[in-house]
């Protein structure tokens, strides 16, 4: 590794924690950027999702108070999200590197997708909740605000636990997506338990990918340090930056990887 593949993949890392703190999809800055180290697209993306793993881990930190008391529901959503985050992570090494290298472009248009449909999902969400009548702040229990937890609702975090731990970007939009429509709840406490959740669907698949030895150490613990300094701006930014402007910057930069992906293919 040169010096100028530690500096991009460096400030990679620092952006990509940044815009997870922000808006989501640091996945979409951190992959192209190893991308263009000449890192082969499995490689990339292993690497990616062990040096991002310390802004997942901070970020449910921050939520500490509003998973106080959602225990419950930890408890019935942890084991199948943290299933689908080995069963992603083993579909994932078991994938050959020229058919990974040739989903990437569409694997990257559907992340890109999920983070466009994230400002509709989070309003979809508060409609639901209205329409509940009540803020969802009362009561613990398995659901929460009288919610149970529902197979369909572990189902759905199954697979989006899968879908995450094969290919990260886009998986916290994913999350908010089943527990928004499954459950009724105050949106900052459904956040609080989808970057829980997120977190341990990475932890599940790095553990796996770690034990593989399938990971360019050097570019890893560059983009540990960085992204979690990312994440501590982004955290100050977040209150001054429109999430919606940083959002279009990296779905246009996702769209551009993956056109650029397919030409090359």
């Amino acid at each position: 590794m040169g010096p100028a593949d530690a500096l991009l993949t460096a400030g990679a890392g620092l952006l990509a924690g940044a815009v997870n703190a922000i808006a989501g999809g640091g996945t979409l800055i951190a992959f192209p950027a190893l991308l263009t180290t000449g890192m082969p697209a499995l490689t990339a993306n292993i690497t990616s999702s062990v040096g991002l793993l310390t802004g997942y881990a901070g970020g449910a930190l921050g939520y500490r108070r509003e998973l106080a008391d959602q225990l419950d529901r930890l408890r019935a959503l942890g084991p199948p999200a943290m299933l689908g985050g080995i069963v992603g992570a083993i579909v994932l090494l078991a994938t050959p590197s020229d058919s990974f290298r040739a989903l990437v472009p569409y694997l990257v248009l559907v992340s890109c997708l999920l983070l466009a449909a994230q400002t509709r999902l989070a309003a979809l969400v508060a409609r639901r909740r209205a329409a509940a009548g009540g803020s969802g702040n009362g009561g613990s229990g398995n659901g929460g605000s009288g919610n149970t937890v529902t197979w369909p609702t572990r189902i759905g975090i199954f697979v989006a636990g899968v879908y995450g731990s094969y290919f990260g970007a886009g998986l916290g939009v994913l999350l908010l997506g089943v527990l928004g429509i499954l459950l009724v709840d105050d949106l900052q406490r459904t956040n609080a338990l989808k970057t829980l959740l997120a977190f341990g669907v990475n932890a599940l698949g790095v553990a796996v990918f770690l034990v593989t030895a399938r990971v360019a150490w050097g570019y890893a613990g560059i983009l540990v340090v960085a992204s979690l300094l990312g994440g501590l701006l982004g955290a100050r930014i977040a209150r001054r930056l429109r999430p919606a402007l940083l959002r279009t910057a990296v779905i246009t930069l996702g769209v551009t990887v993956a056109i650029a992906l397919i030409v090359r293919n």
